[in-house]
């Protein structure tokens, strides 16, 4: 059984089809030849289950508020802020790449849409400053993920819709890994620019910093409406996605005015491509699992790798294994969706925060979309960069060592992550 579902994702894979048809094809195969007693109309059942739950409306909202800010002025006006305050230390831009991405990441919960929106901008300042190609690229990418750990983070949402864990605490749980990214990298950025001898920018005035500050004090609205809201129980996470839109849409189309109304067709649109694409990988991801659970792969898979009793820091190491490994090949949200249900329970019988494990899984997922083959944020680089695959991961290696040190640290060190719960 193991051998056909995994022997058939592997032809379709190779033959170049999207993930979502050997996610449907390989568990309707089994179940044609080995769930004889099942009948077929399950399937369709389970495919329309995993895209019934509450939580996932948020998504496409999340993703239409992105949207709208990068049509409109937000990211300048964020880049402009961070910049007065920070642009005049040793690698003052780079940090100001870093901080921003965080920002934005904070307002979109997309790693690739914060790609998007910083790396255009960006990169051709870091060029000017004397950053090289390669290292200008790899700081955009890289630091992009952290808006998988801050909220919102759509790879959060993906989690708790699997295992049933608190979107809200997997939220105000990010926080605390992602600034601590966000401090390890700006560090980096700091040494590097000494050693690179990049210039410094000129010293912001506070009347350039106040300016600065009063263009951008309604793009920083986004995260103080999300956190706060969530924090304090006013909202829940999908009511806070709806703010978010309604936000958007006051503060681009109305305030700014950076965009029209015929512009949100084409926005729309989009958002509605990349929900699609979502919710297709949620409901094959359903059916995957619900497949392999019946079948009871999960209880063999778990007891060959981790024996009959492992321990919780044994269980943490494997799913950072599993988790970055499988997130380097395939899409993130694809490798929650099949590795999760594997794991969950098993965590949870040896006593593991699920909050805990929700904060690693998204961790390596992160990590995983910068890492070399297929880590999606690389192509997304190479799309907006135009630039080669080779010239995109030449600076990847120190980011992934230091987010490799990340994870060891949120493995060790639960409070970093659940000290705000």
């Amino acid at each position: 059984m193991i051998a056909m579902l995994l022997s058939i994702m592997i032809f379709f894979l190779v033959l170049n089809f999207p993930m979502l048809i050997p996610m449907i094809a390989a568990p309707l195969a089994v179940m044609y030849n080995y769930m004889l007693n099942i009948d077929m109309a399950m399937a369709s059942q389970q495919l329309i289950a995993g895209v019934s739950s509450t939580v996932l409306l948020s998504v496409p909202m999340f993703v239409l508020a992105a949207d709208i800010m990068c049509a409109g002025q937000t990211t300048n006006r964020l880049l402009d802020l961070v910049e007065t305050f920070v642009g005049h230390i040793h690698g003052g831009m780079a940090i100001t790449t870093a901080a921003t991405c965080t920002i934005f990441g904070a307002i979109s919960g997309s790693t690739q849409a914060t790609v998007v929106a910083i790396g255009k901008p960006m990169r051709n300042r870091l060029l000017k400053l004397g950053y090289k190609d390669s290292a200008s690229s790899s700081l955009i990418i890289c630091s992009a993920i952290i808006a998988l750990l801050i909220p919102p983070s759509i790879s959060m949402i993906m989690f708790a819709v699997v295992t049933g864990t608190s979107v809200g605490d997997l939220f105000i749980a990010g926080v605390g890994p992602g600034l601590f990214i966000l401090f390890i990298f700006s560090v980096y950025s700091f040494f590097y620019a000494r050693y690179s001898k990049i210039p410094k920018l000129k010293k912001g005035t506070w009347k350039e910093r106040a300016v600065a500050f009063k263009k951008a004090i309604l793009p920083l609205g986004f995260p103080v409406i999300i956190f706060a809201g969530i924090y304090s129980g006013k909202f829940s996470p999908t009511e806070a996605a709806a703010i978010s839109v309604l936000y958007a849409l006051i503060l681009e189309l109305i305030i700014y005015r950076s965009i029209t109304i015929k512009d949100l067709y084409k926005i729309a649109l989009s958002t509605g491509v990349t929900t699609s694409v979502v919710f297709i990988l949620v409901a094959g991801g359903q059916l995957f699992s619900w497949v392999i659970a019946y079948a009871q792969i999960p209880q063999m898979l778990t007891t060959a790798i981790l024996g009959t009793d492992p321990s919780a820091i044994k269980i943490l190491i494997t799913v950072t294994i599993f988790f970055f490994i499988g997130c380097m090949f395939v899409d993130s949200l694809v490798v929650i969706i099949i590795l999760s249900p594997i794991f969950f329970p098993i965590a949870m019988q040896a006593g593991i925060n699920p909050v805990h494990l929700g904060i690693i899984v998204t961790l390596q997922a992160a990590i995983g979309s910068v890492s070399p083959p297929f880590g999606c944020n690389i192509f997304t680089g190479c799309a907006i960069f135009k630039k080669p695959y080779l010239d995109i991961v030449k600076g990847l290696p120190p980011y992934i060592i230091m987010l490799a040190i990340v994870s060891i640290v949120v493995i060790m060190f639960p409070q970093l992550s659940l000290f705000l719960l």
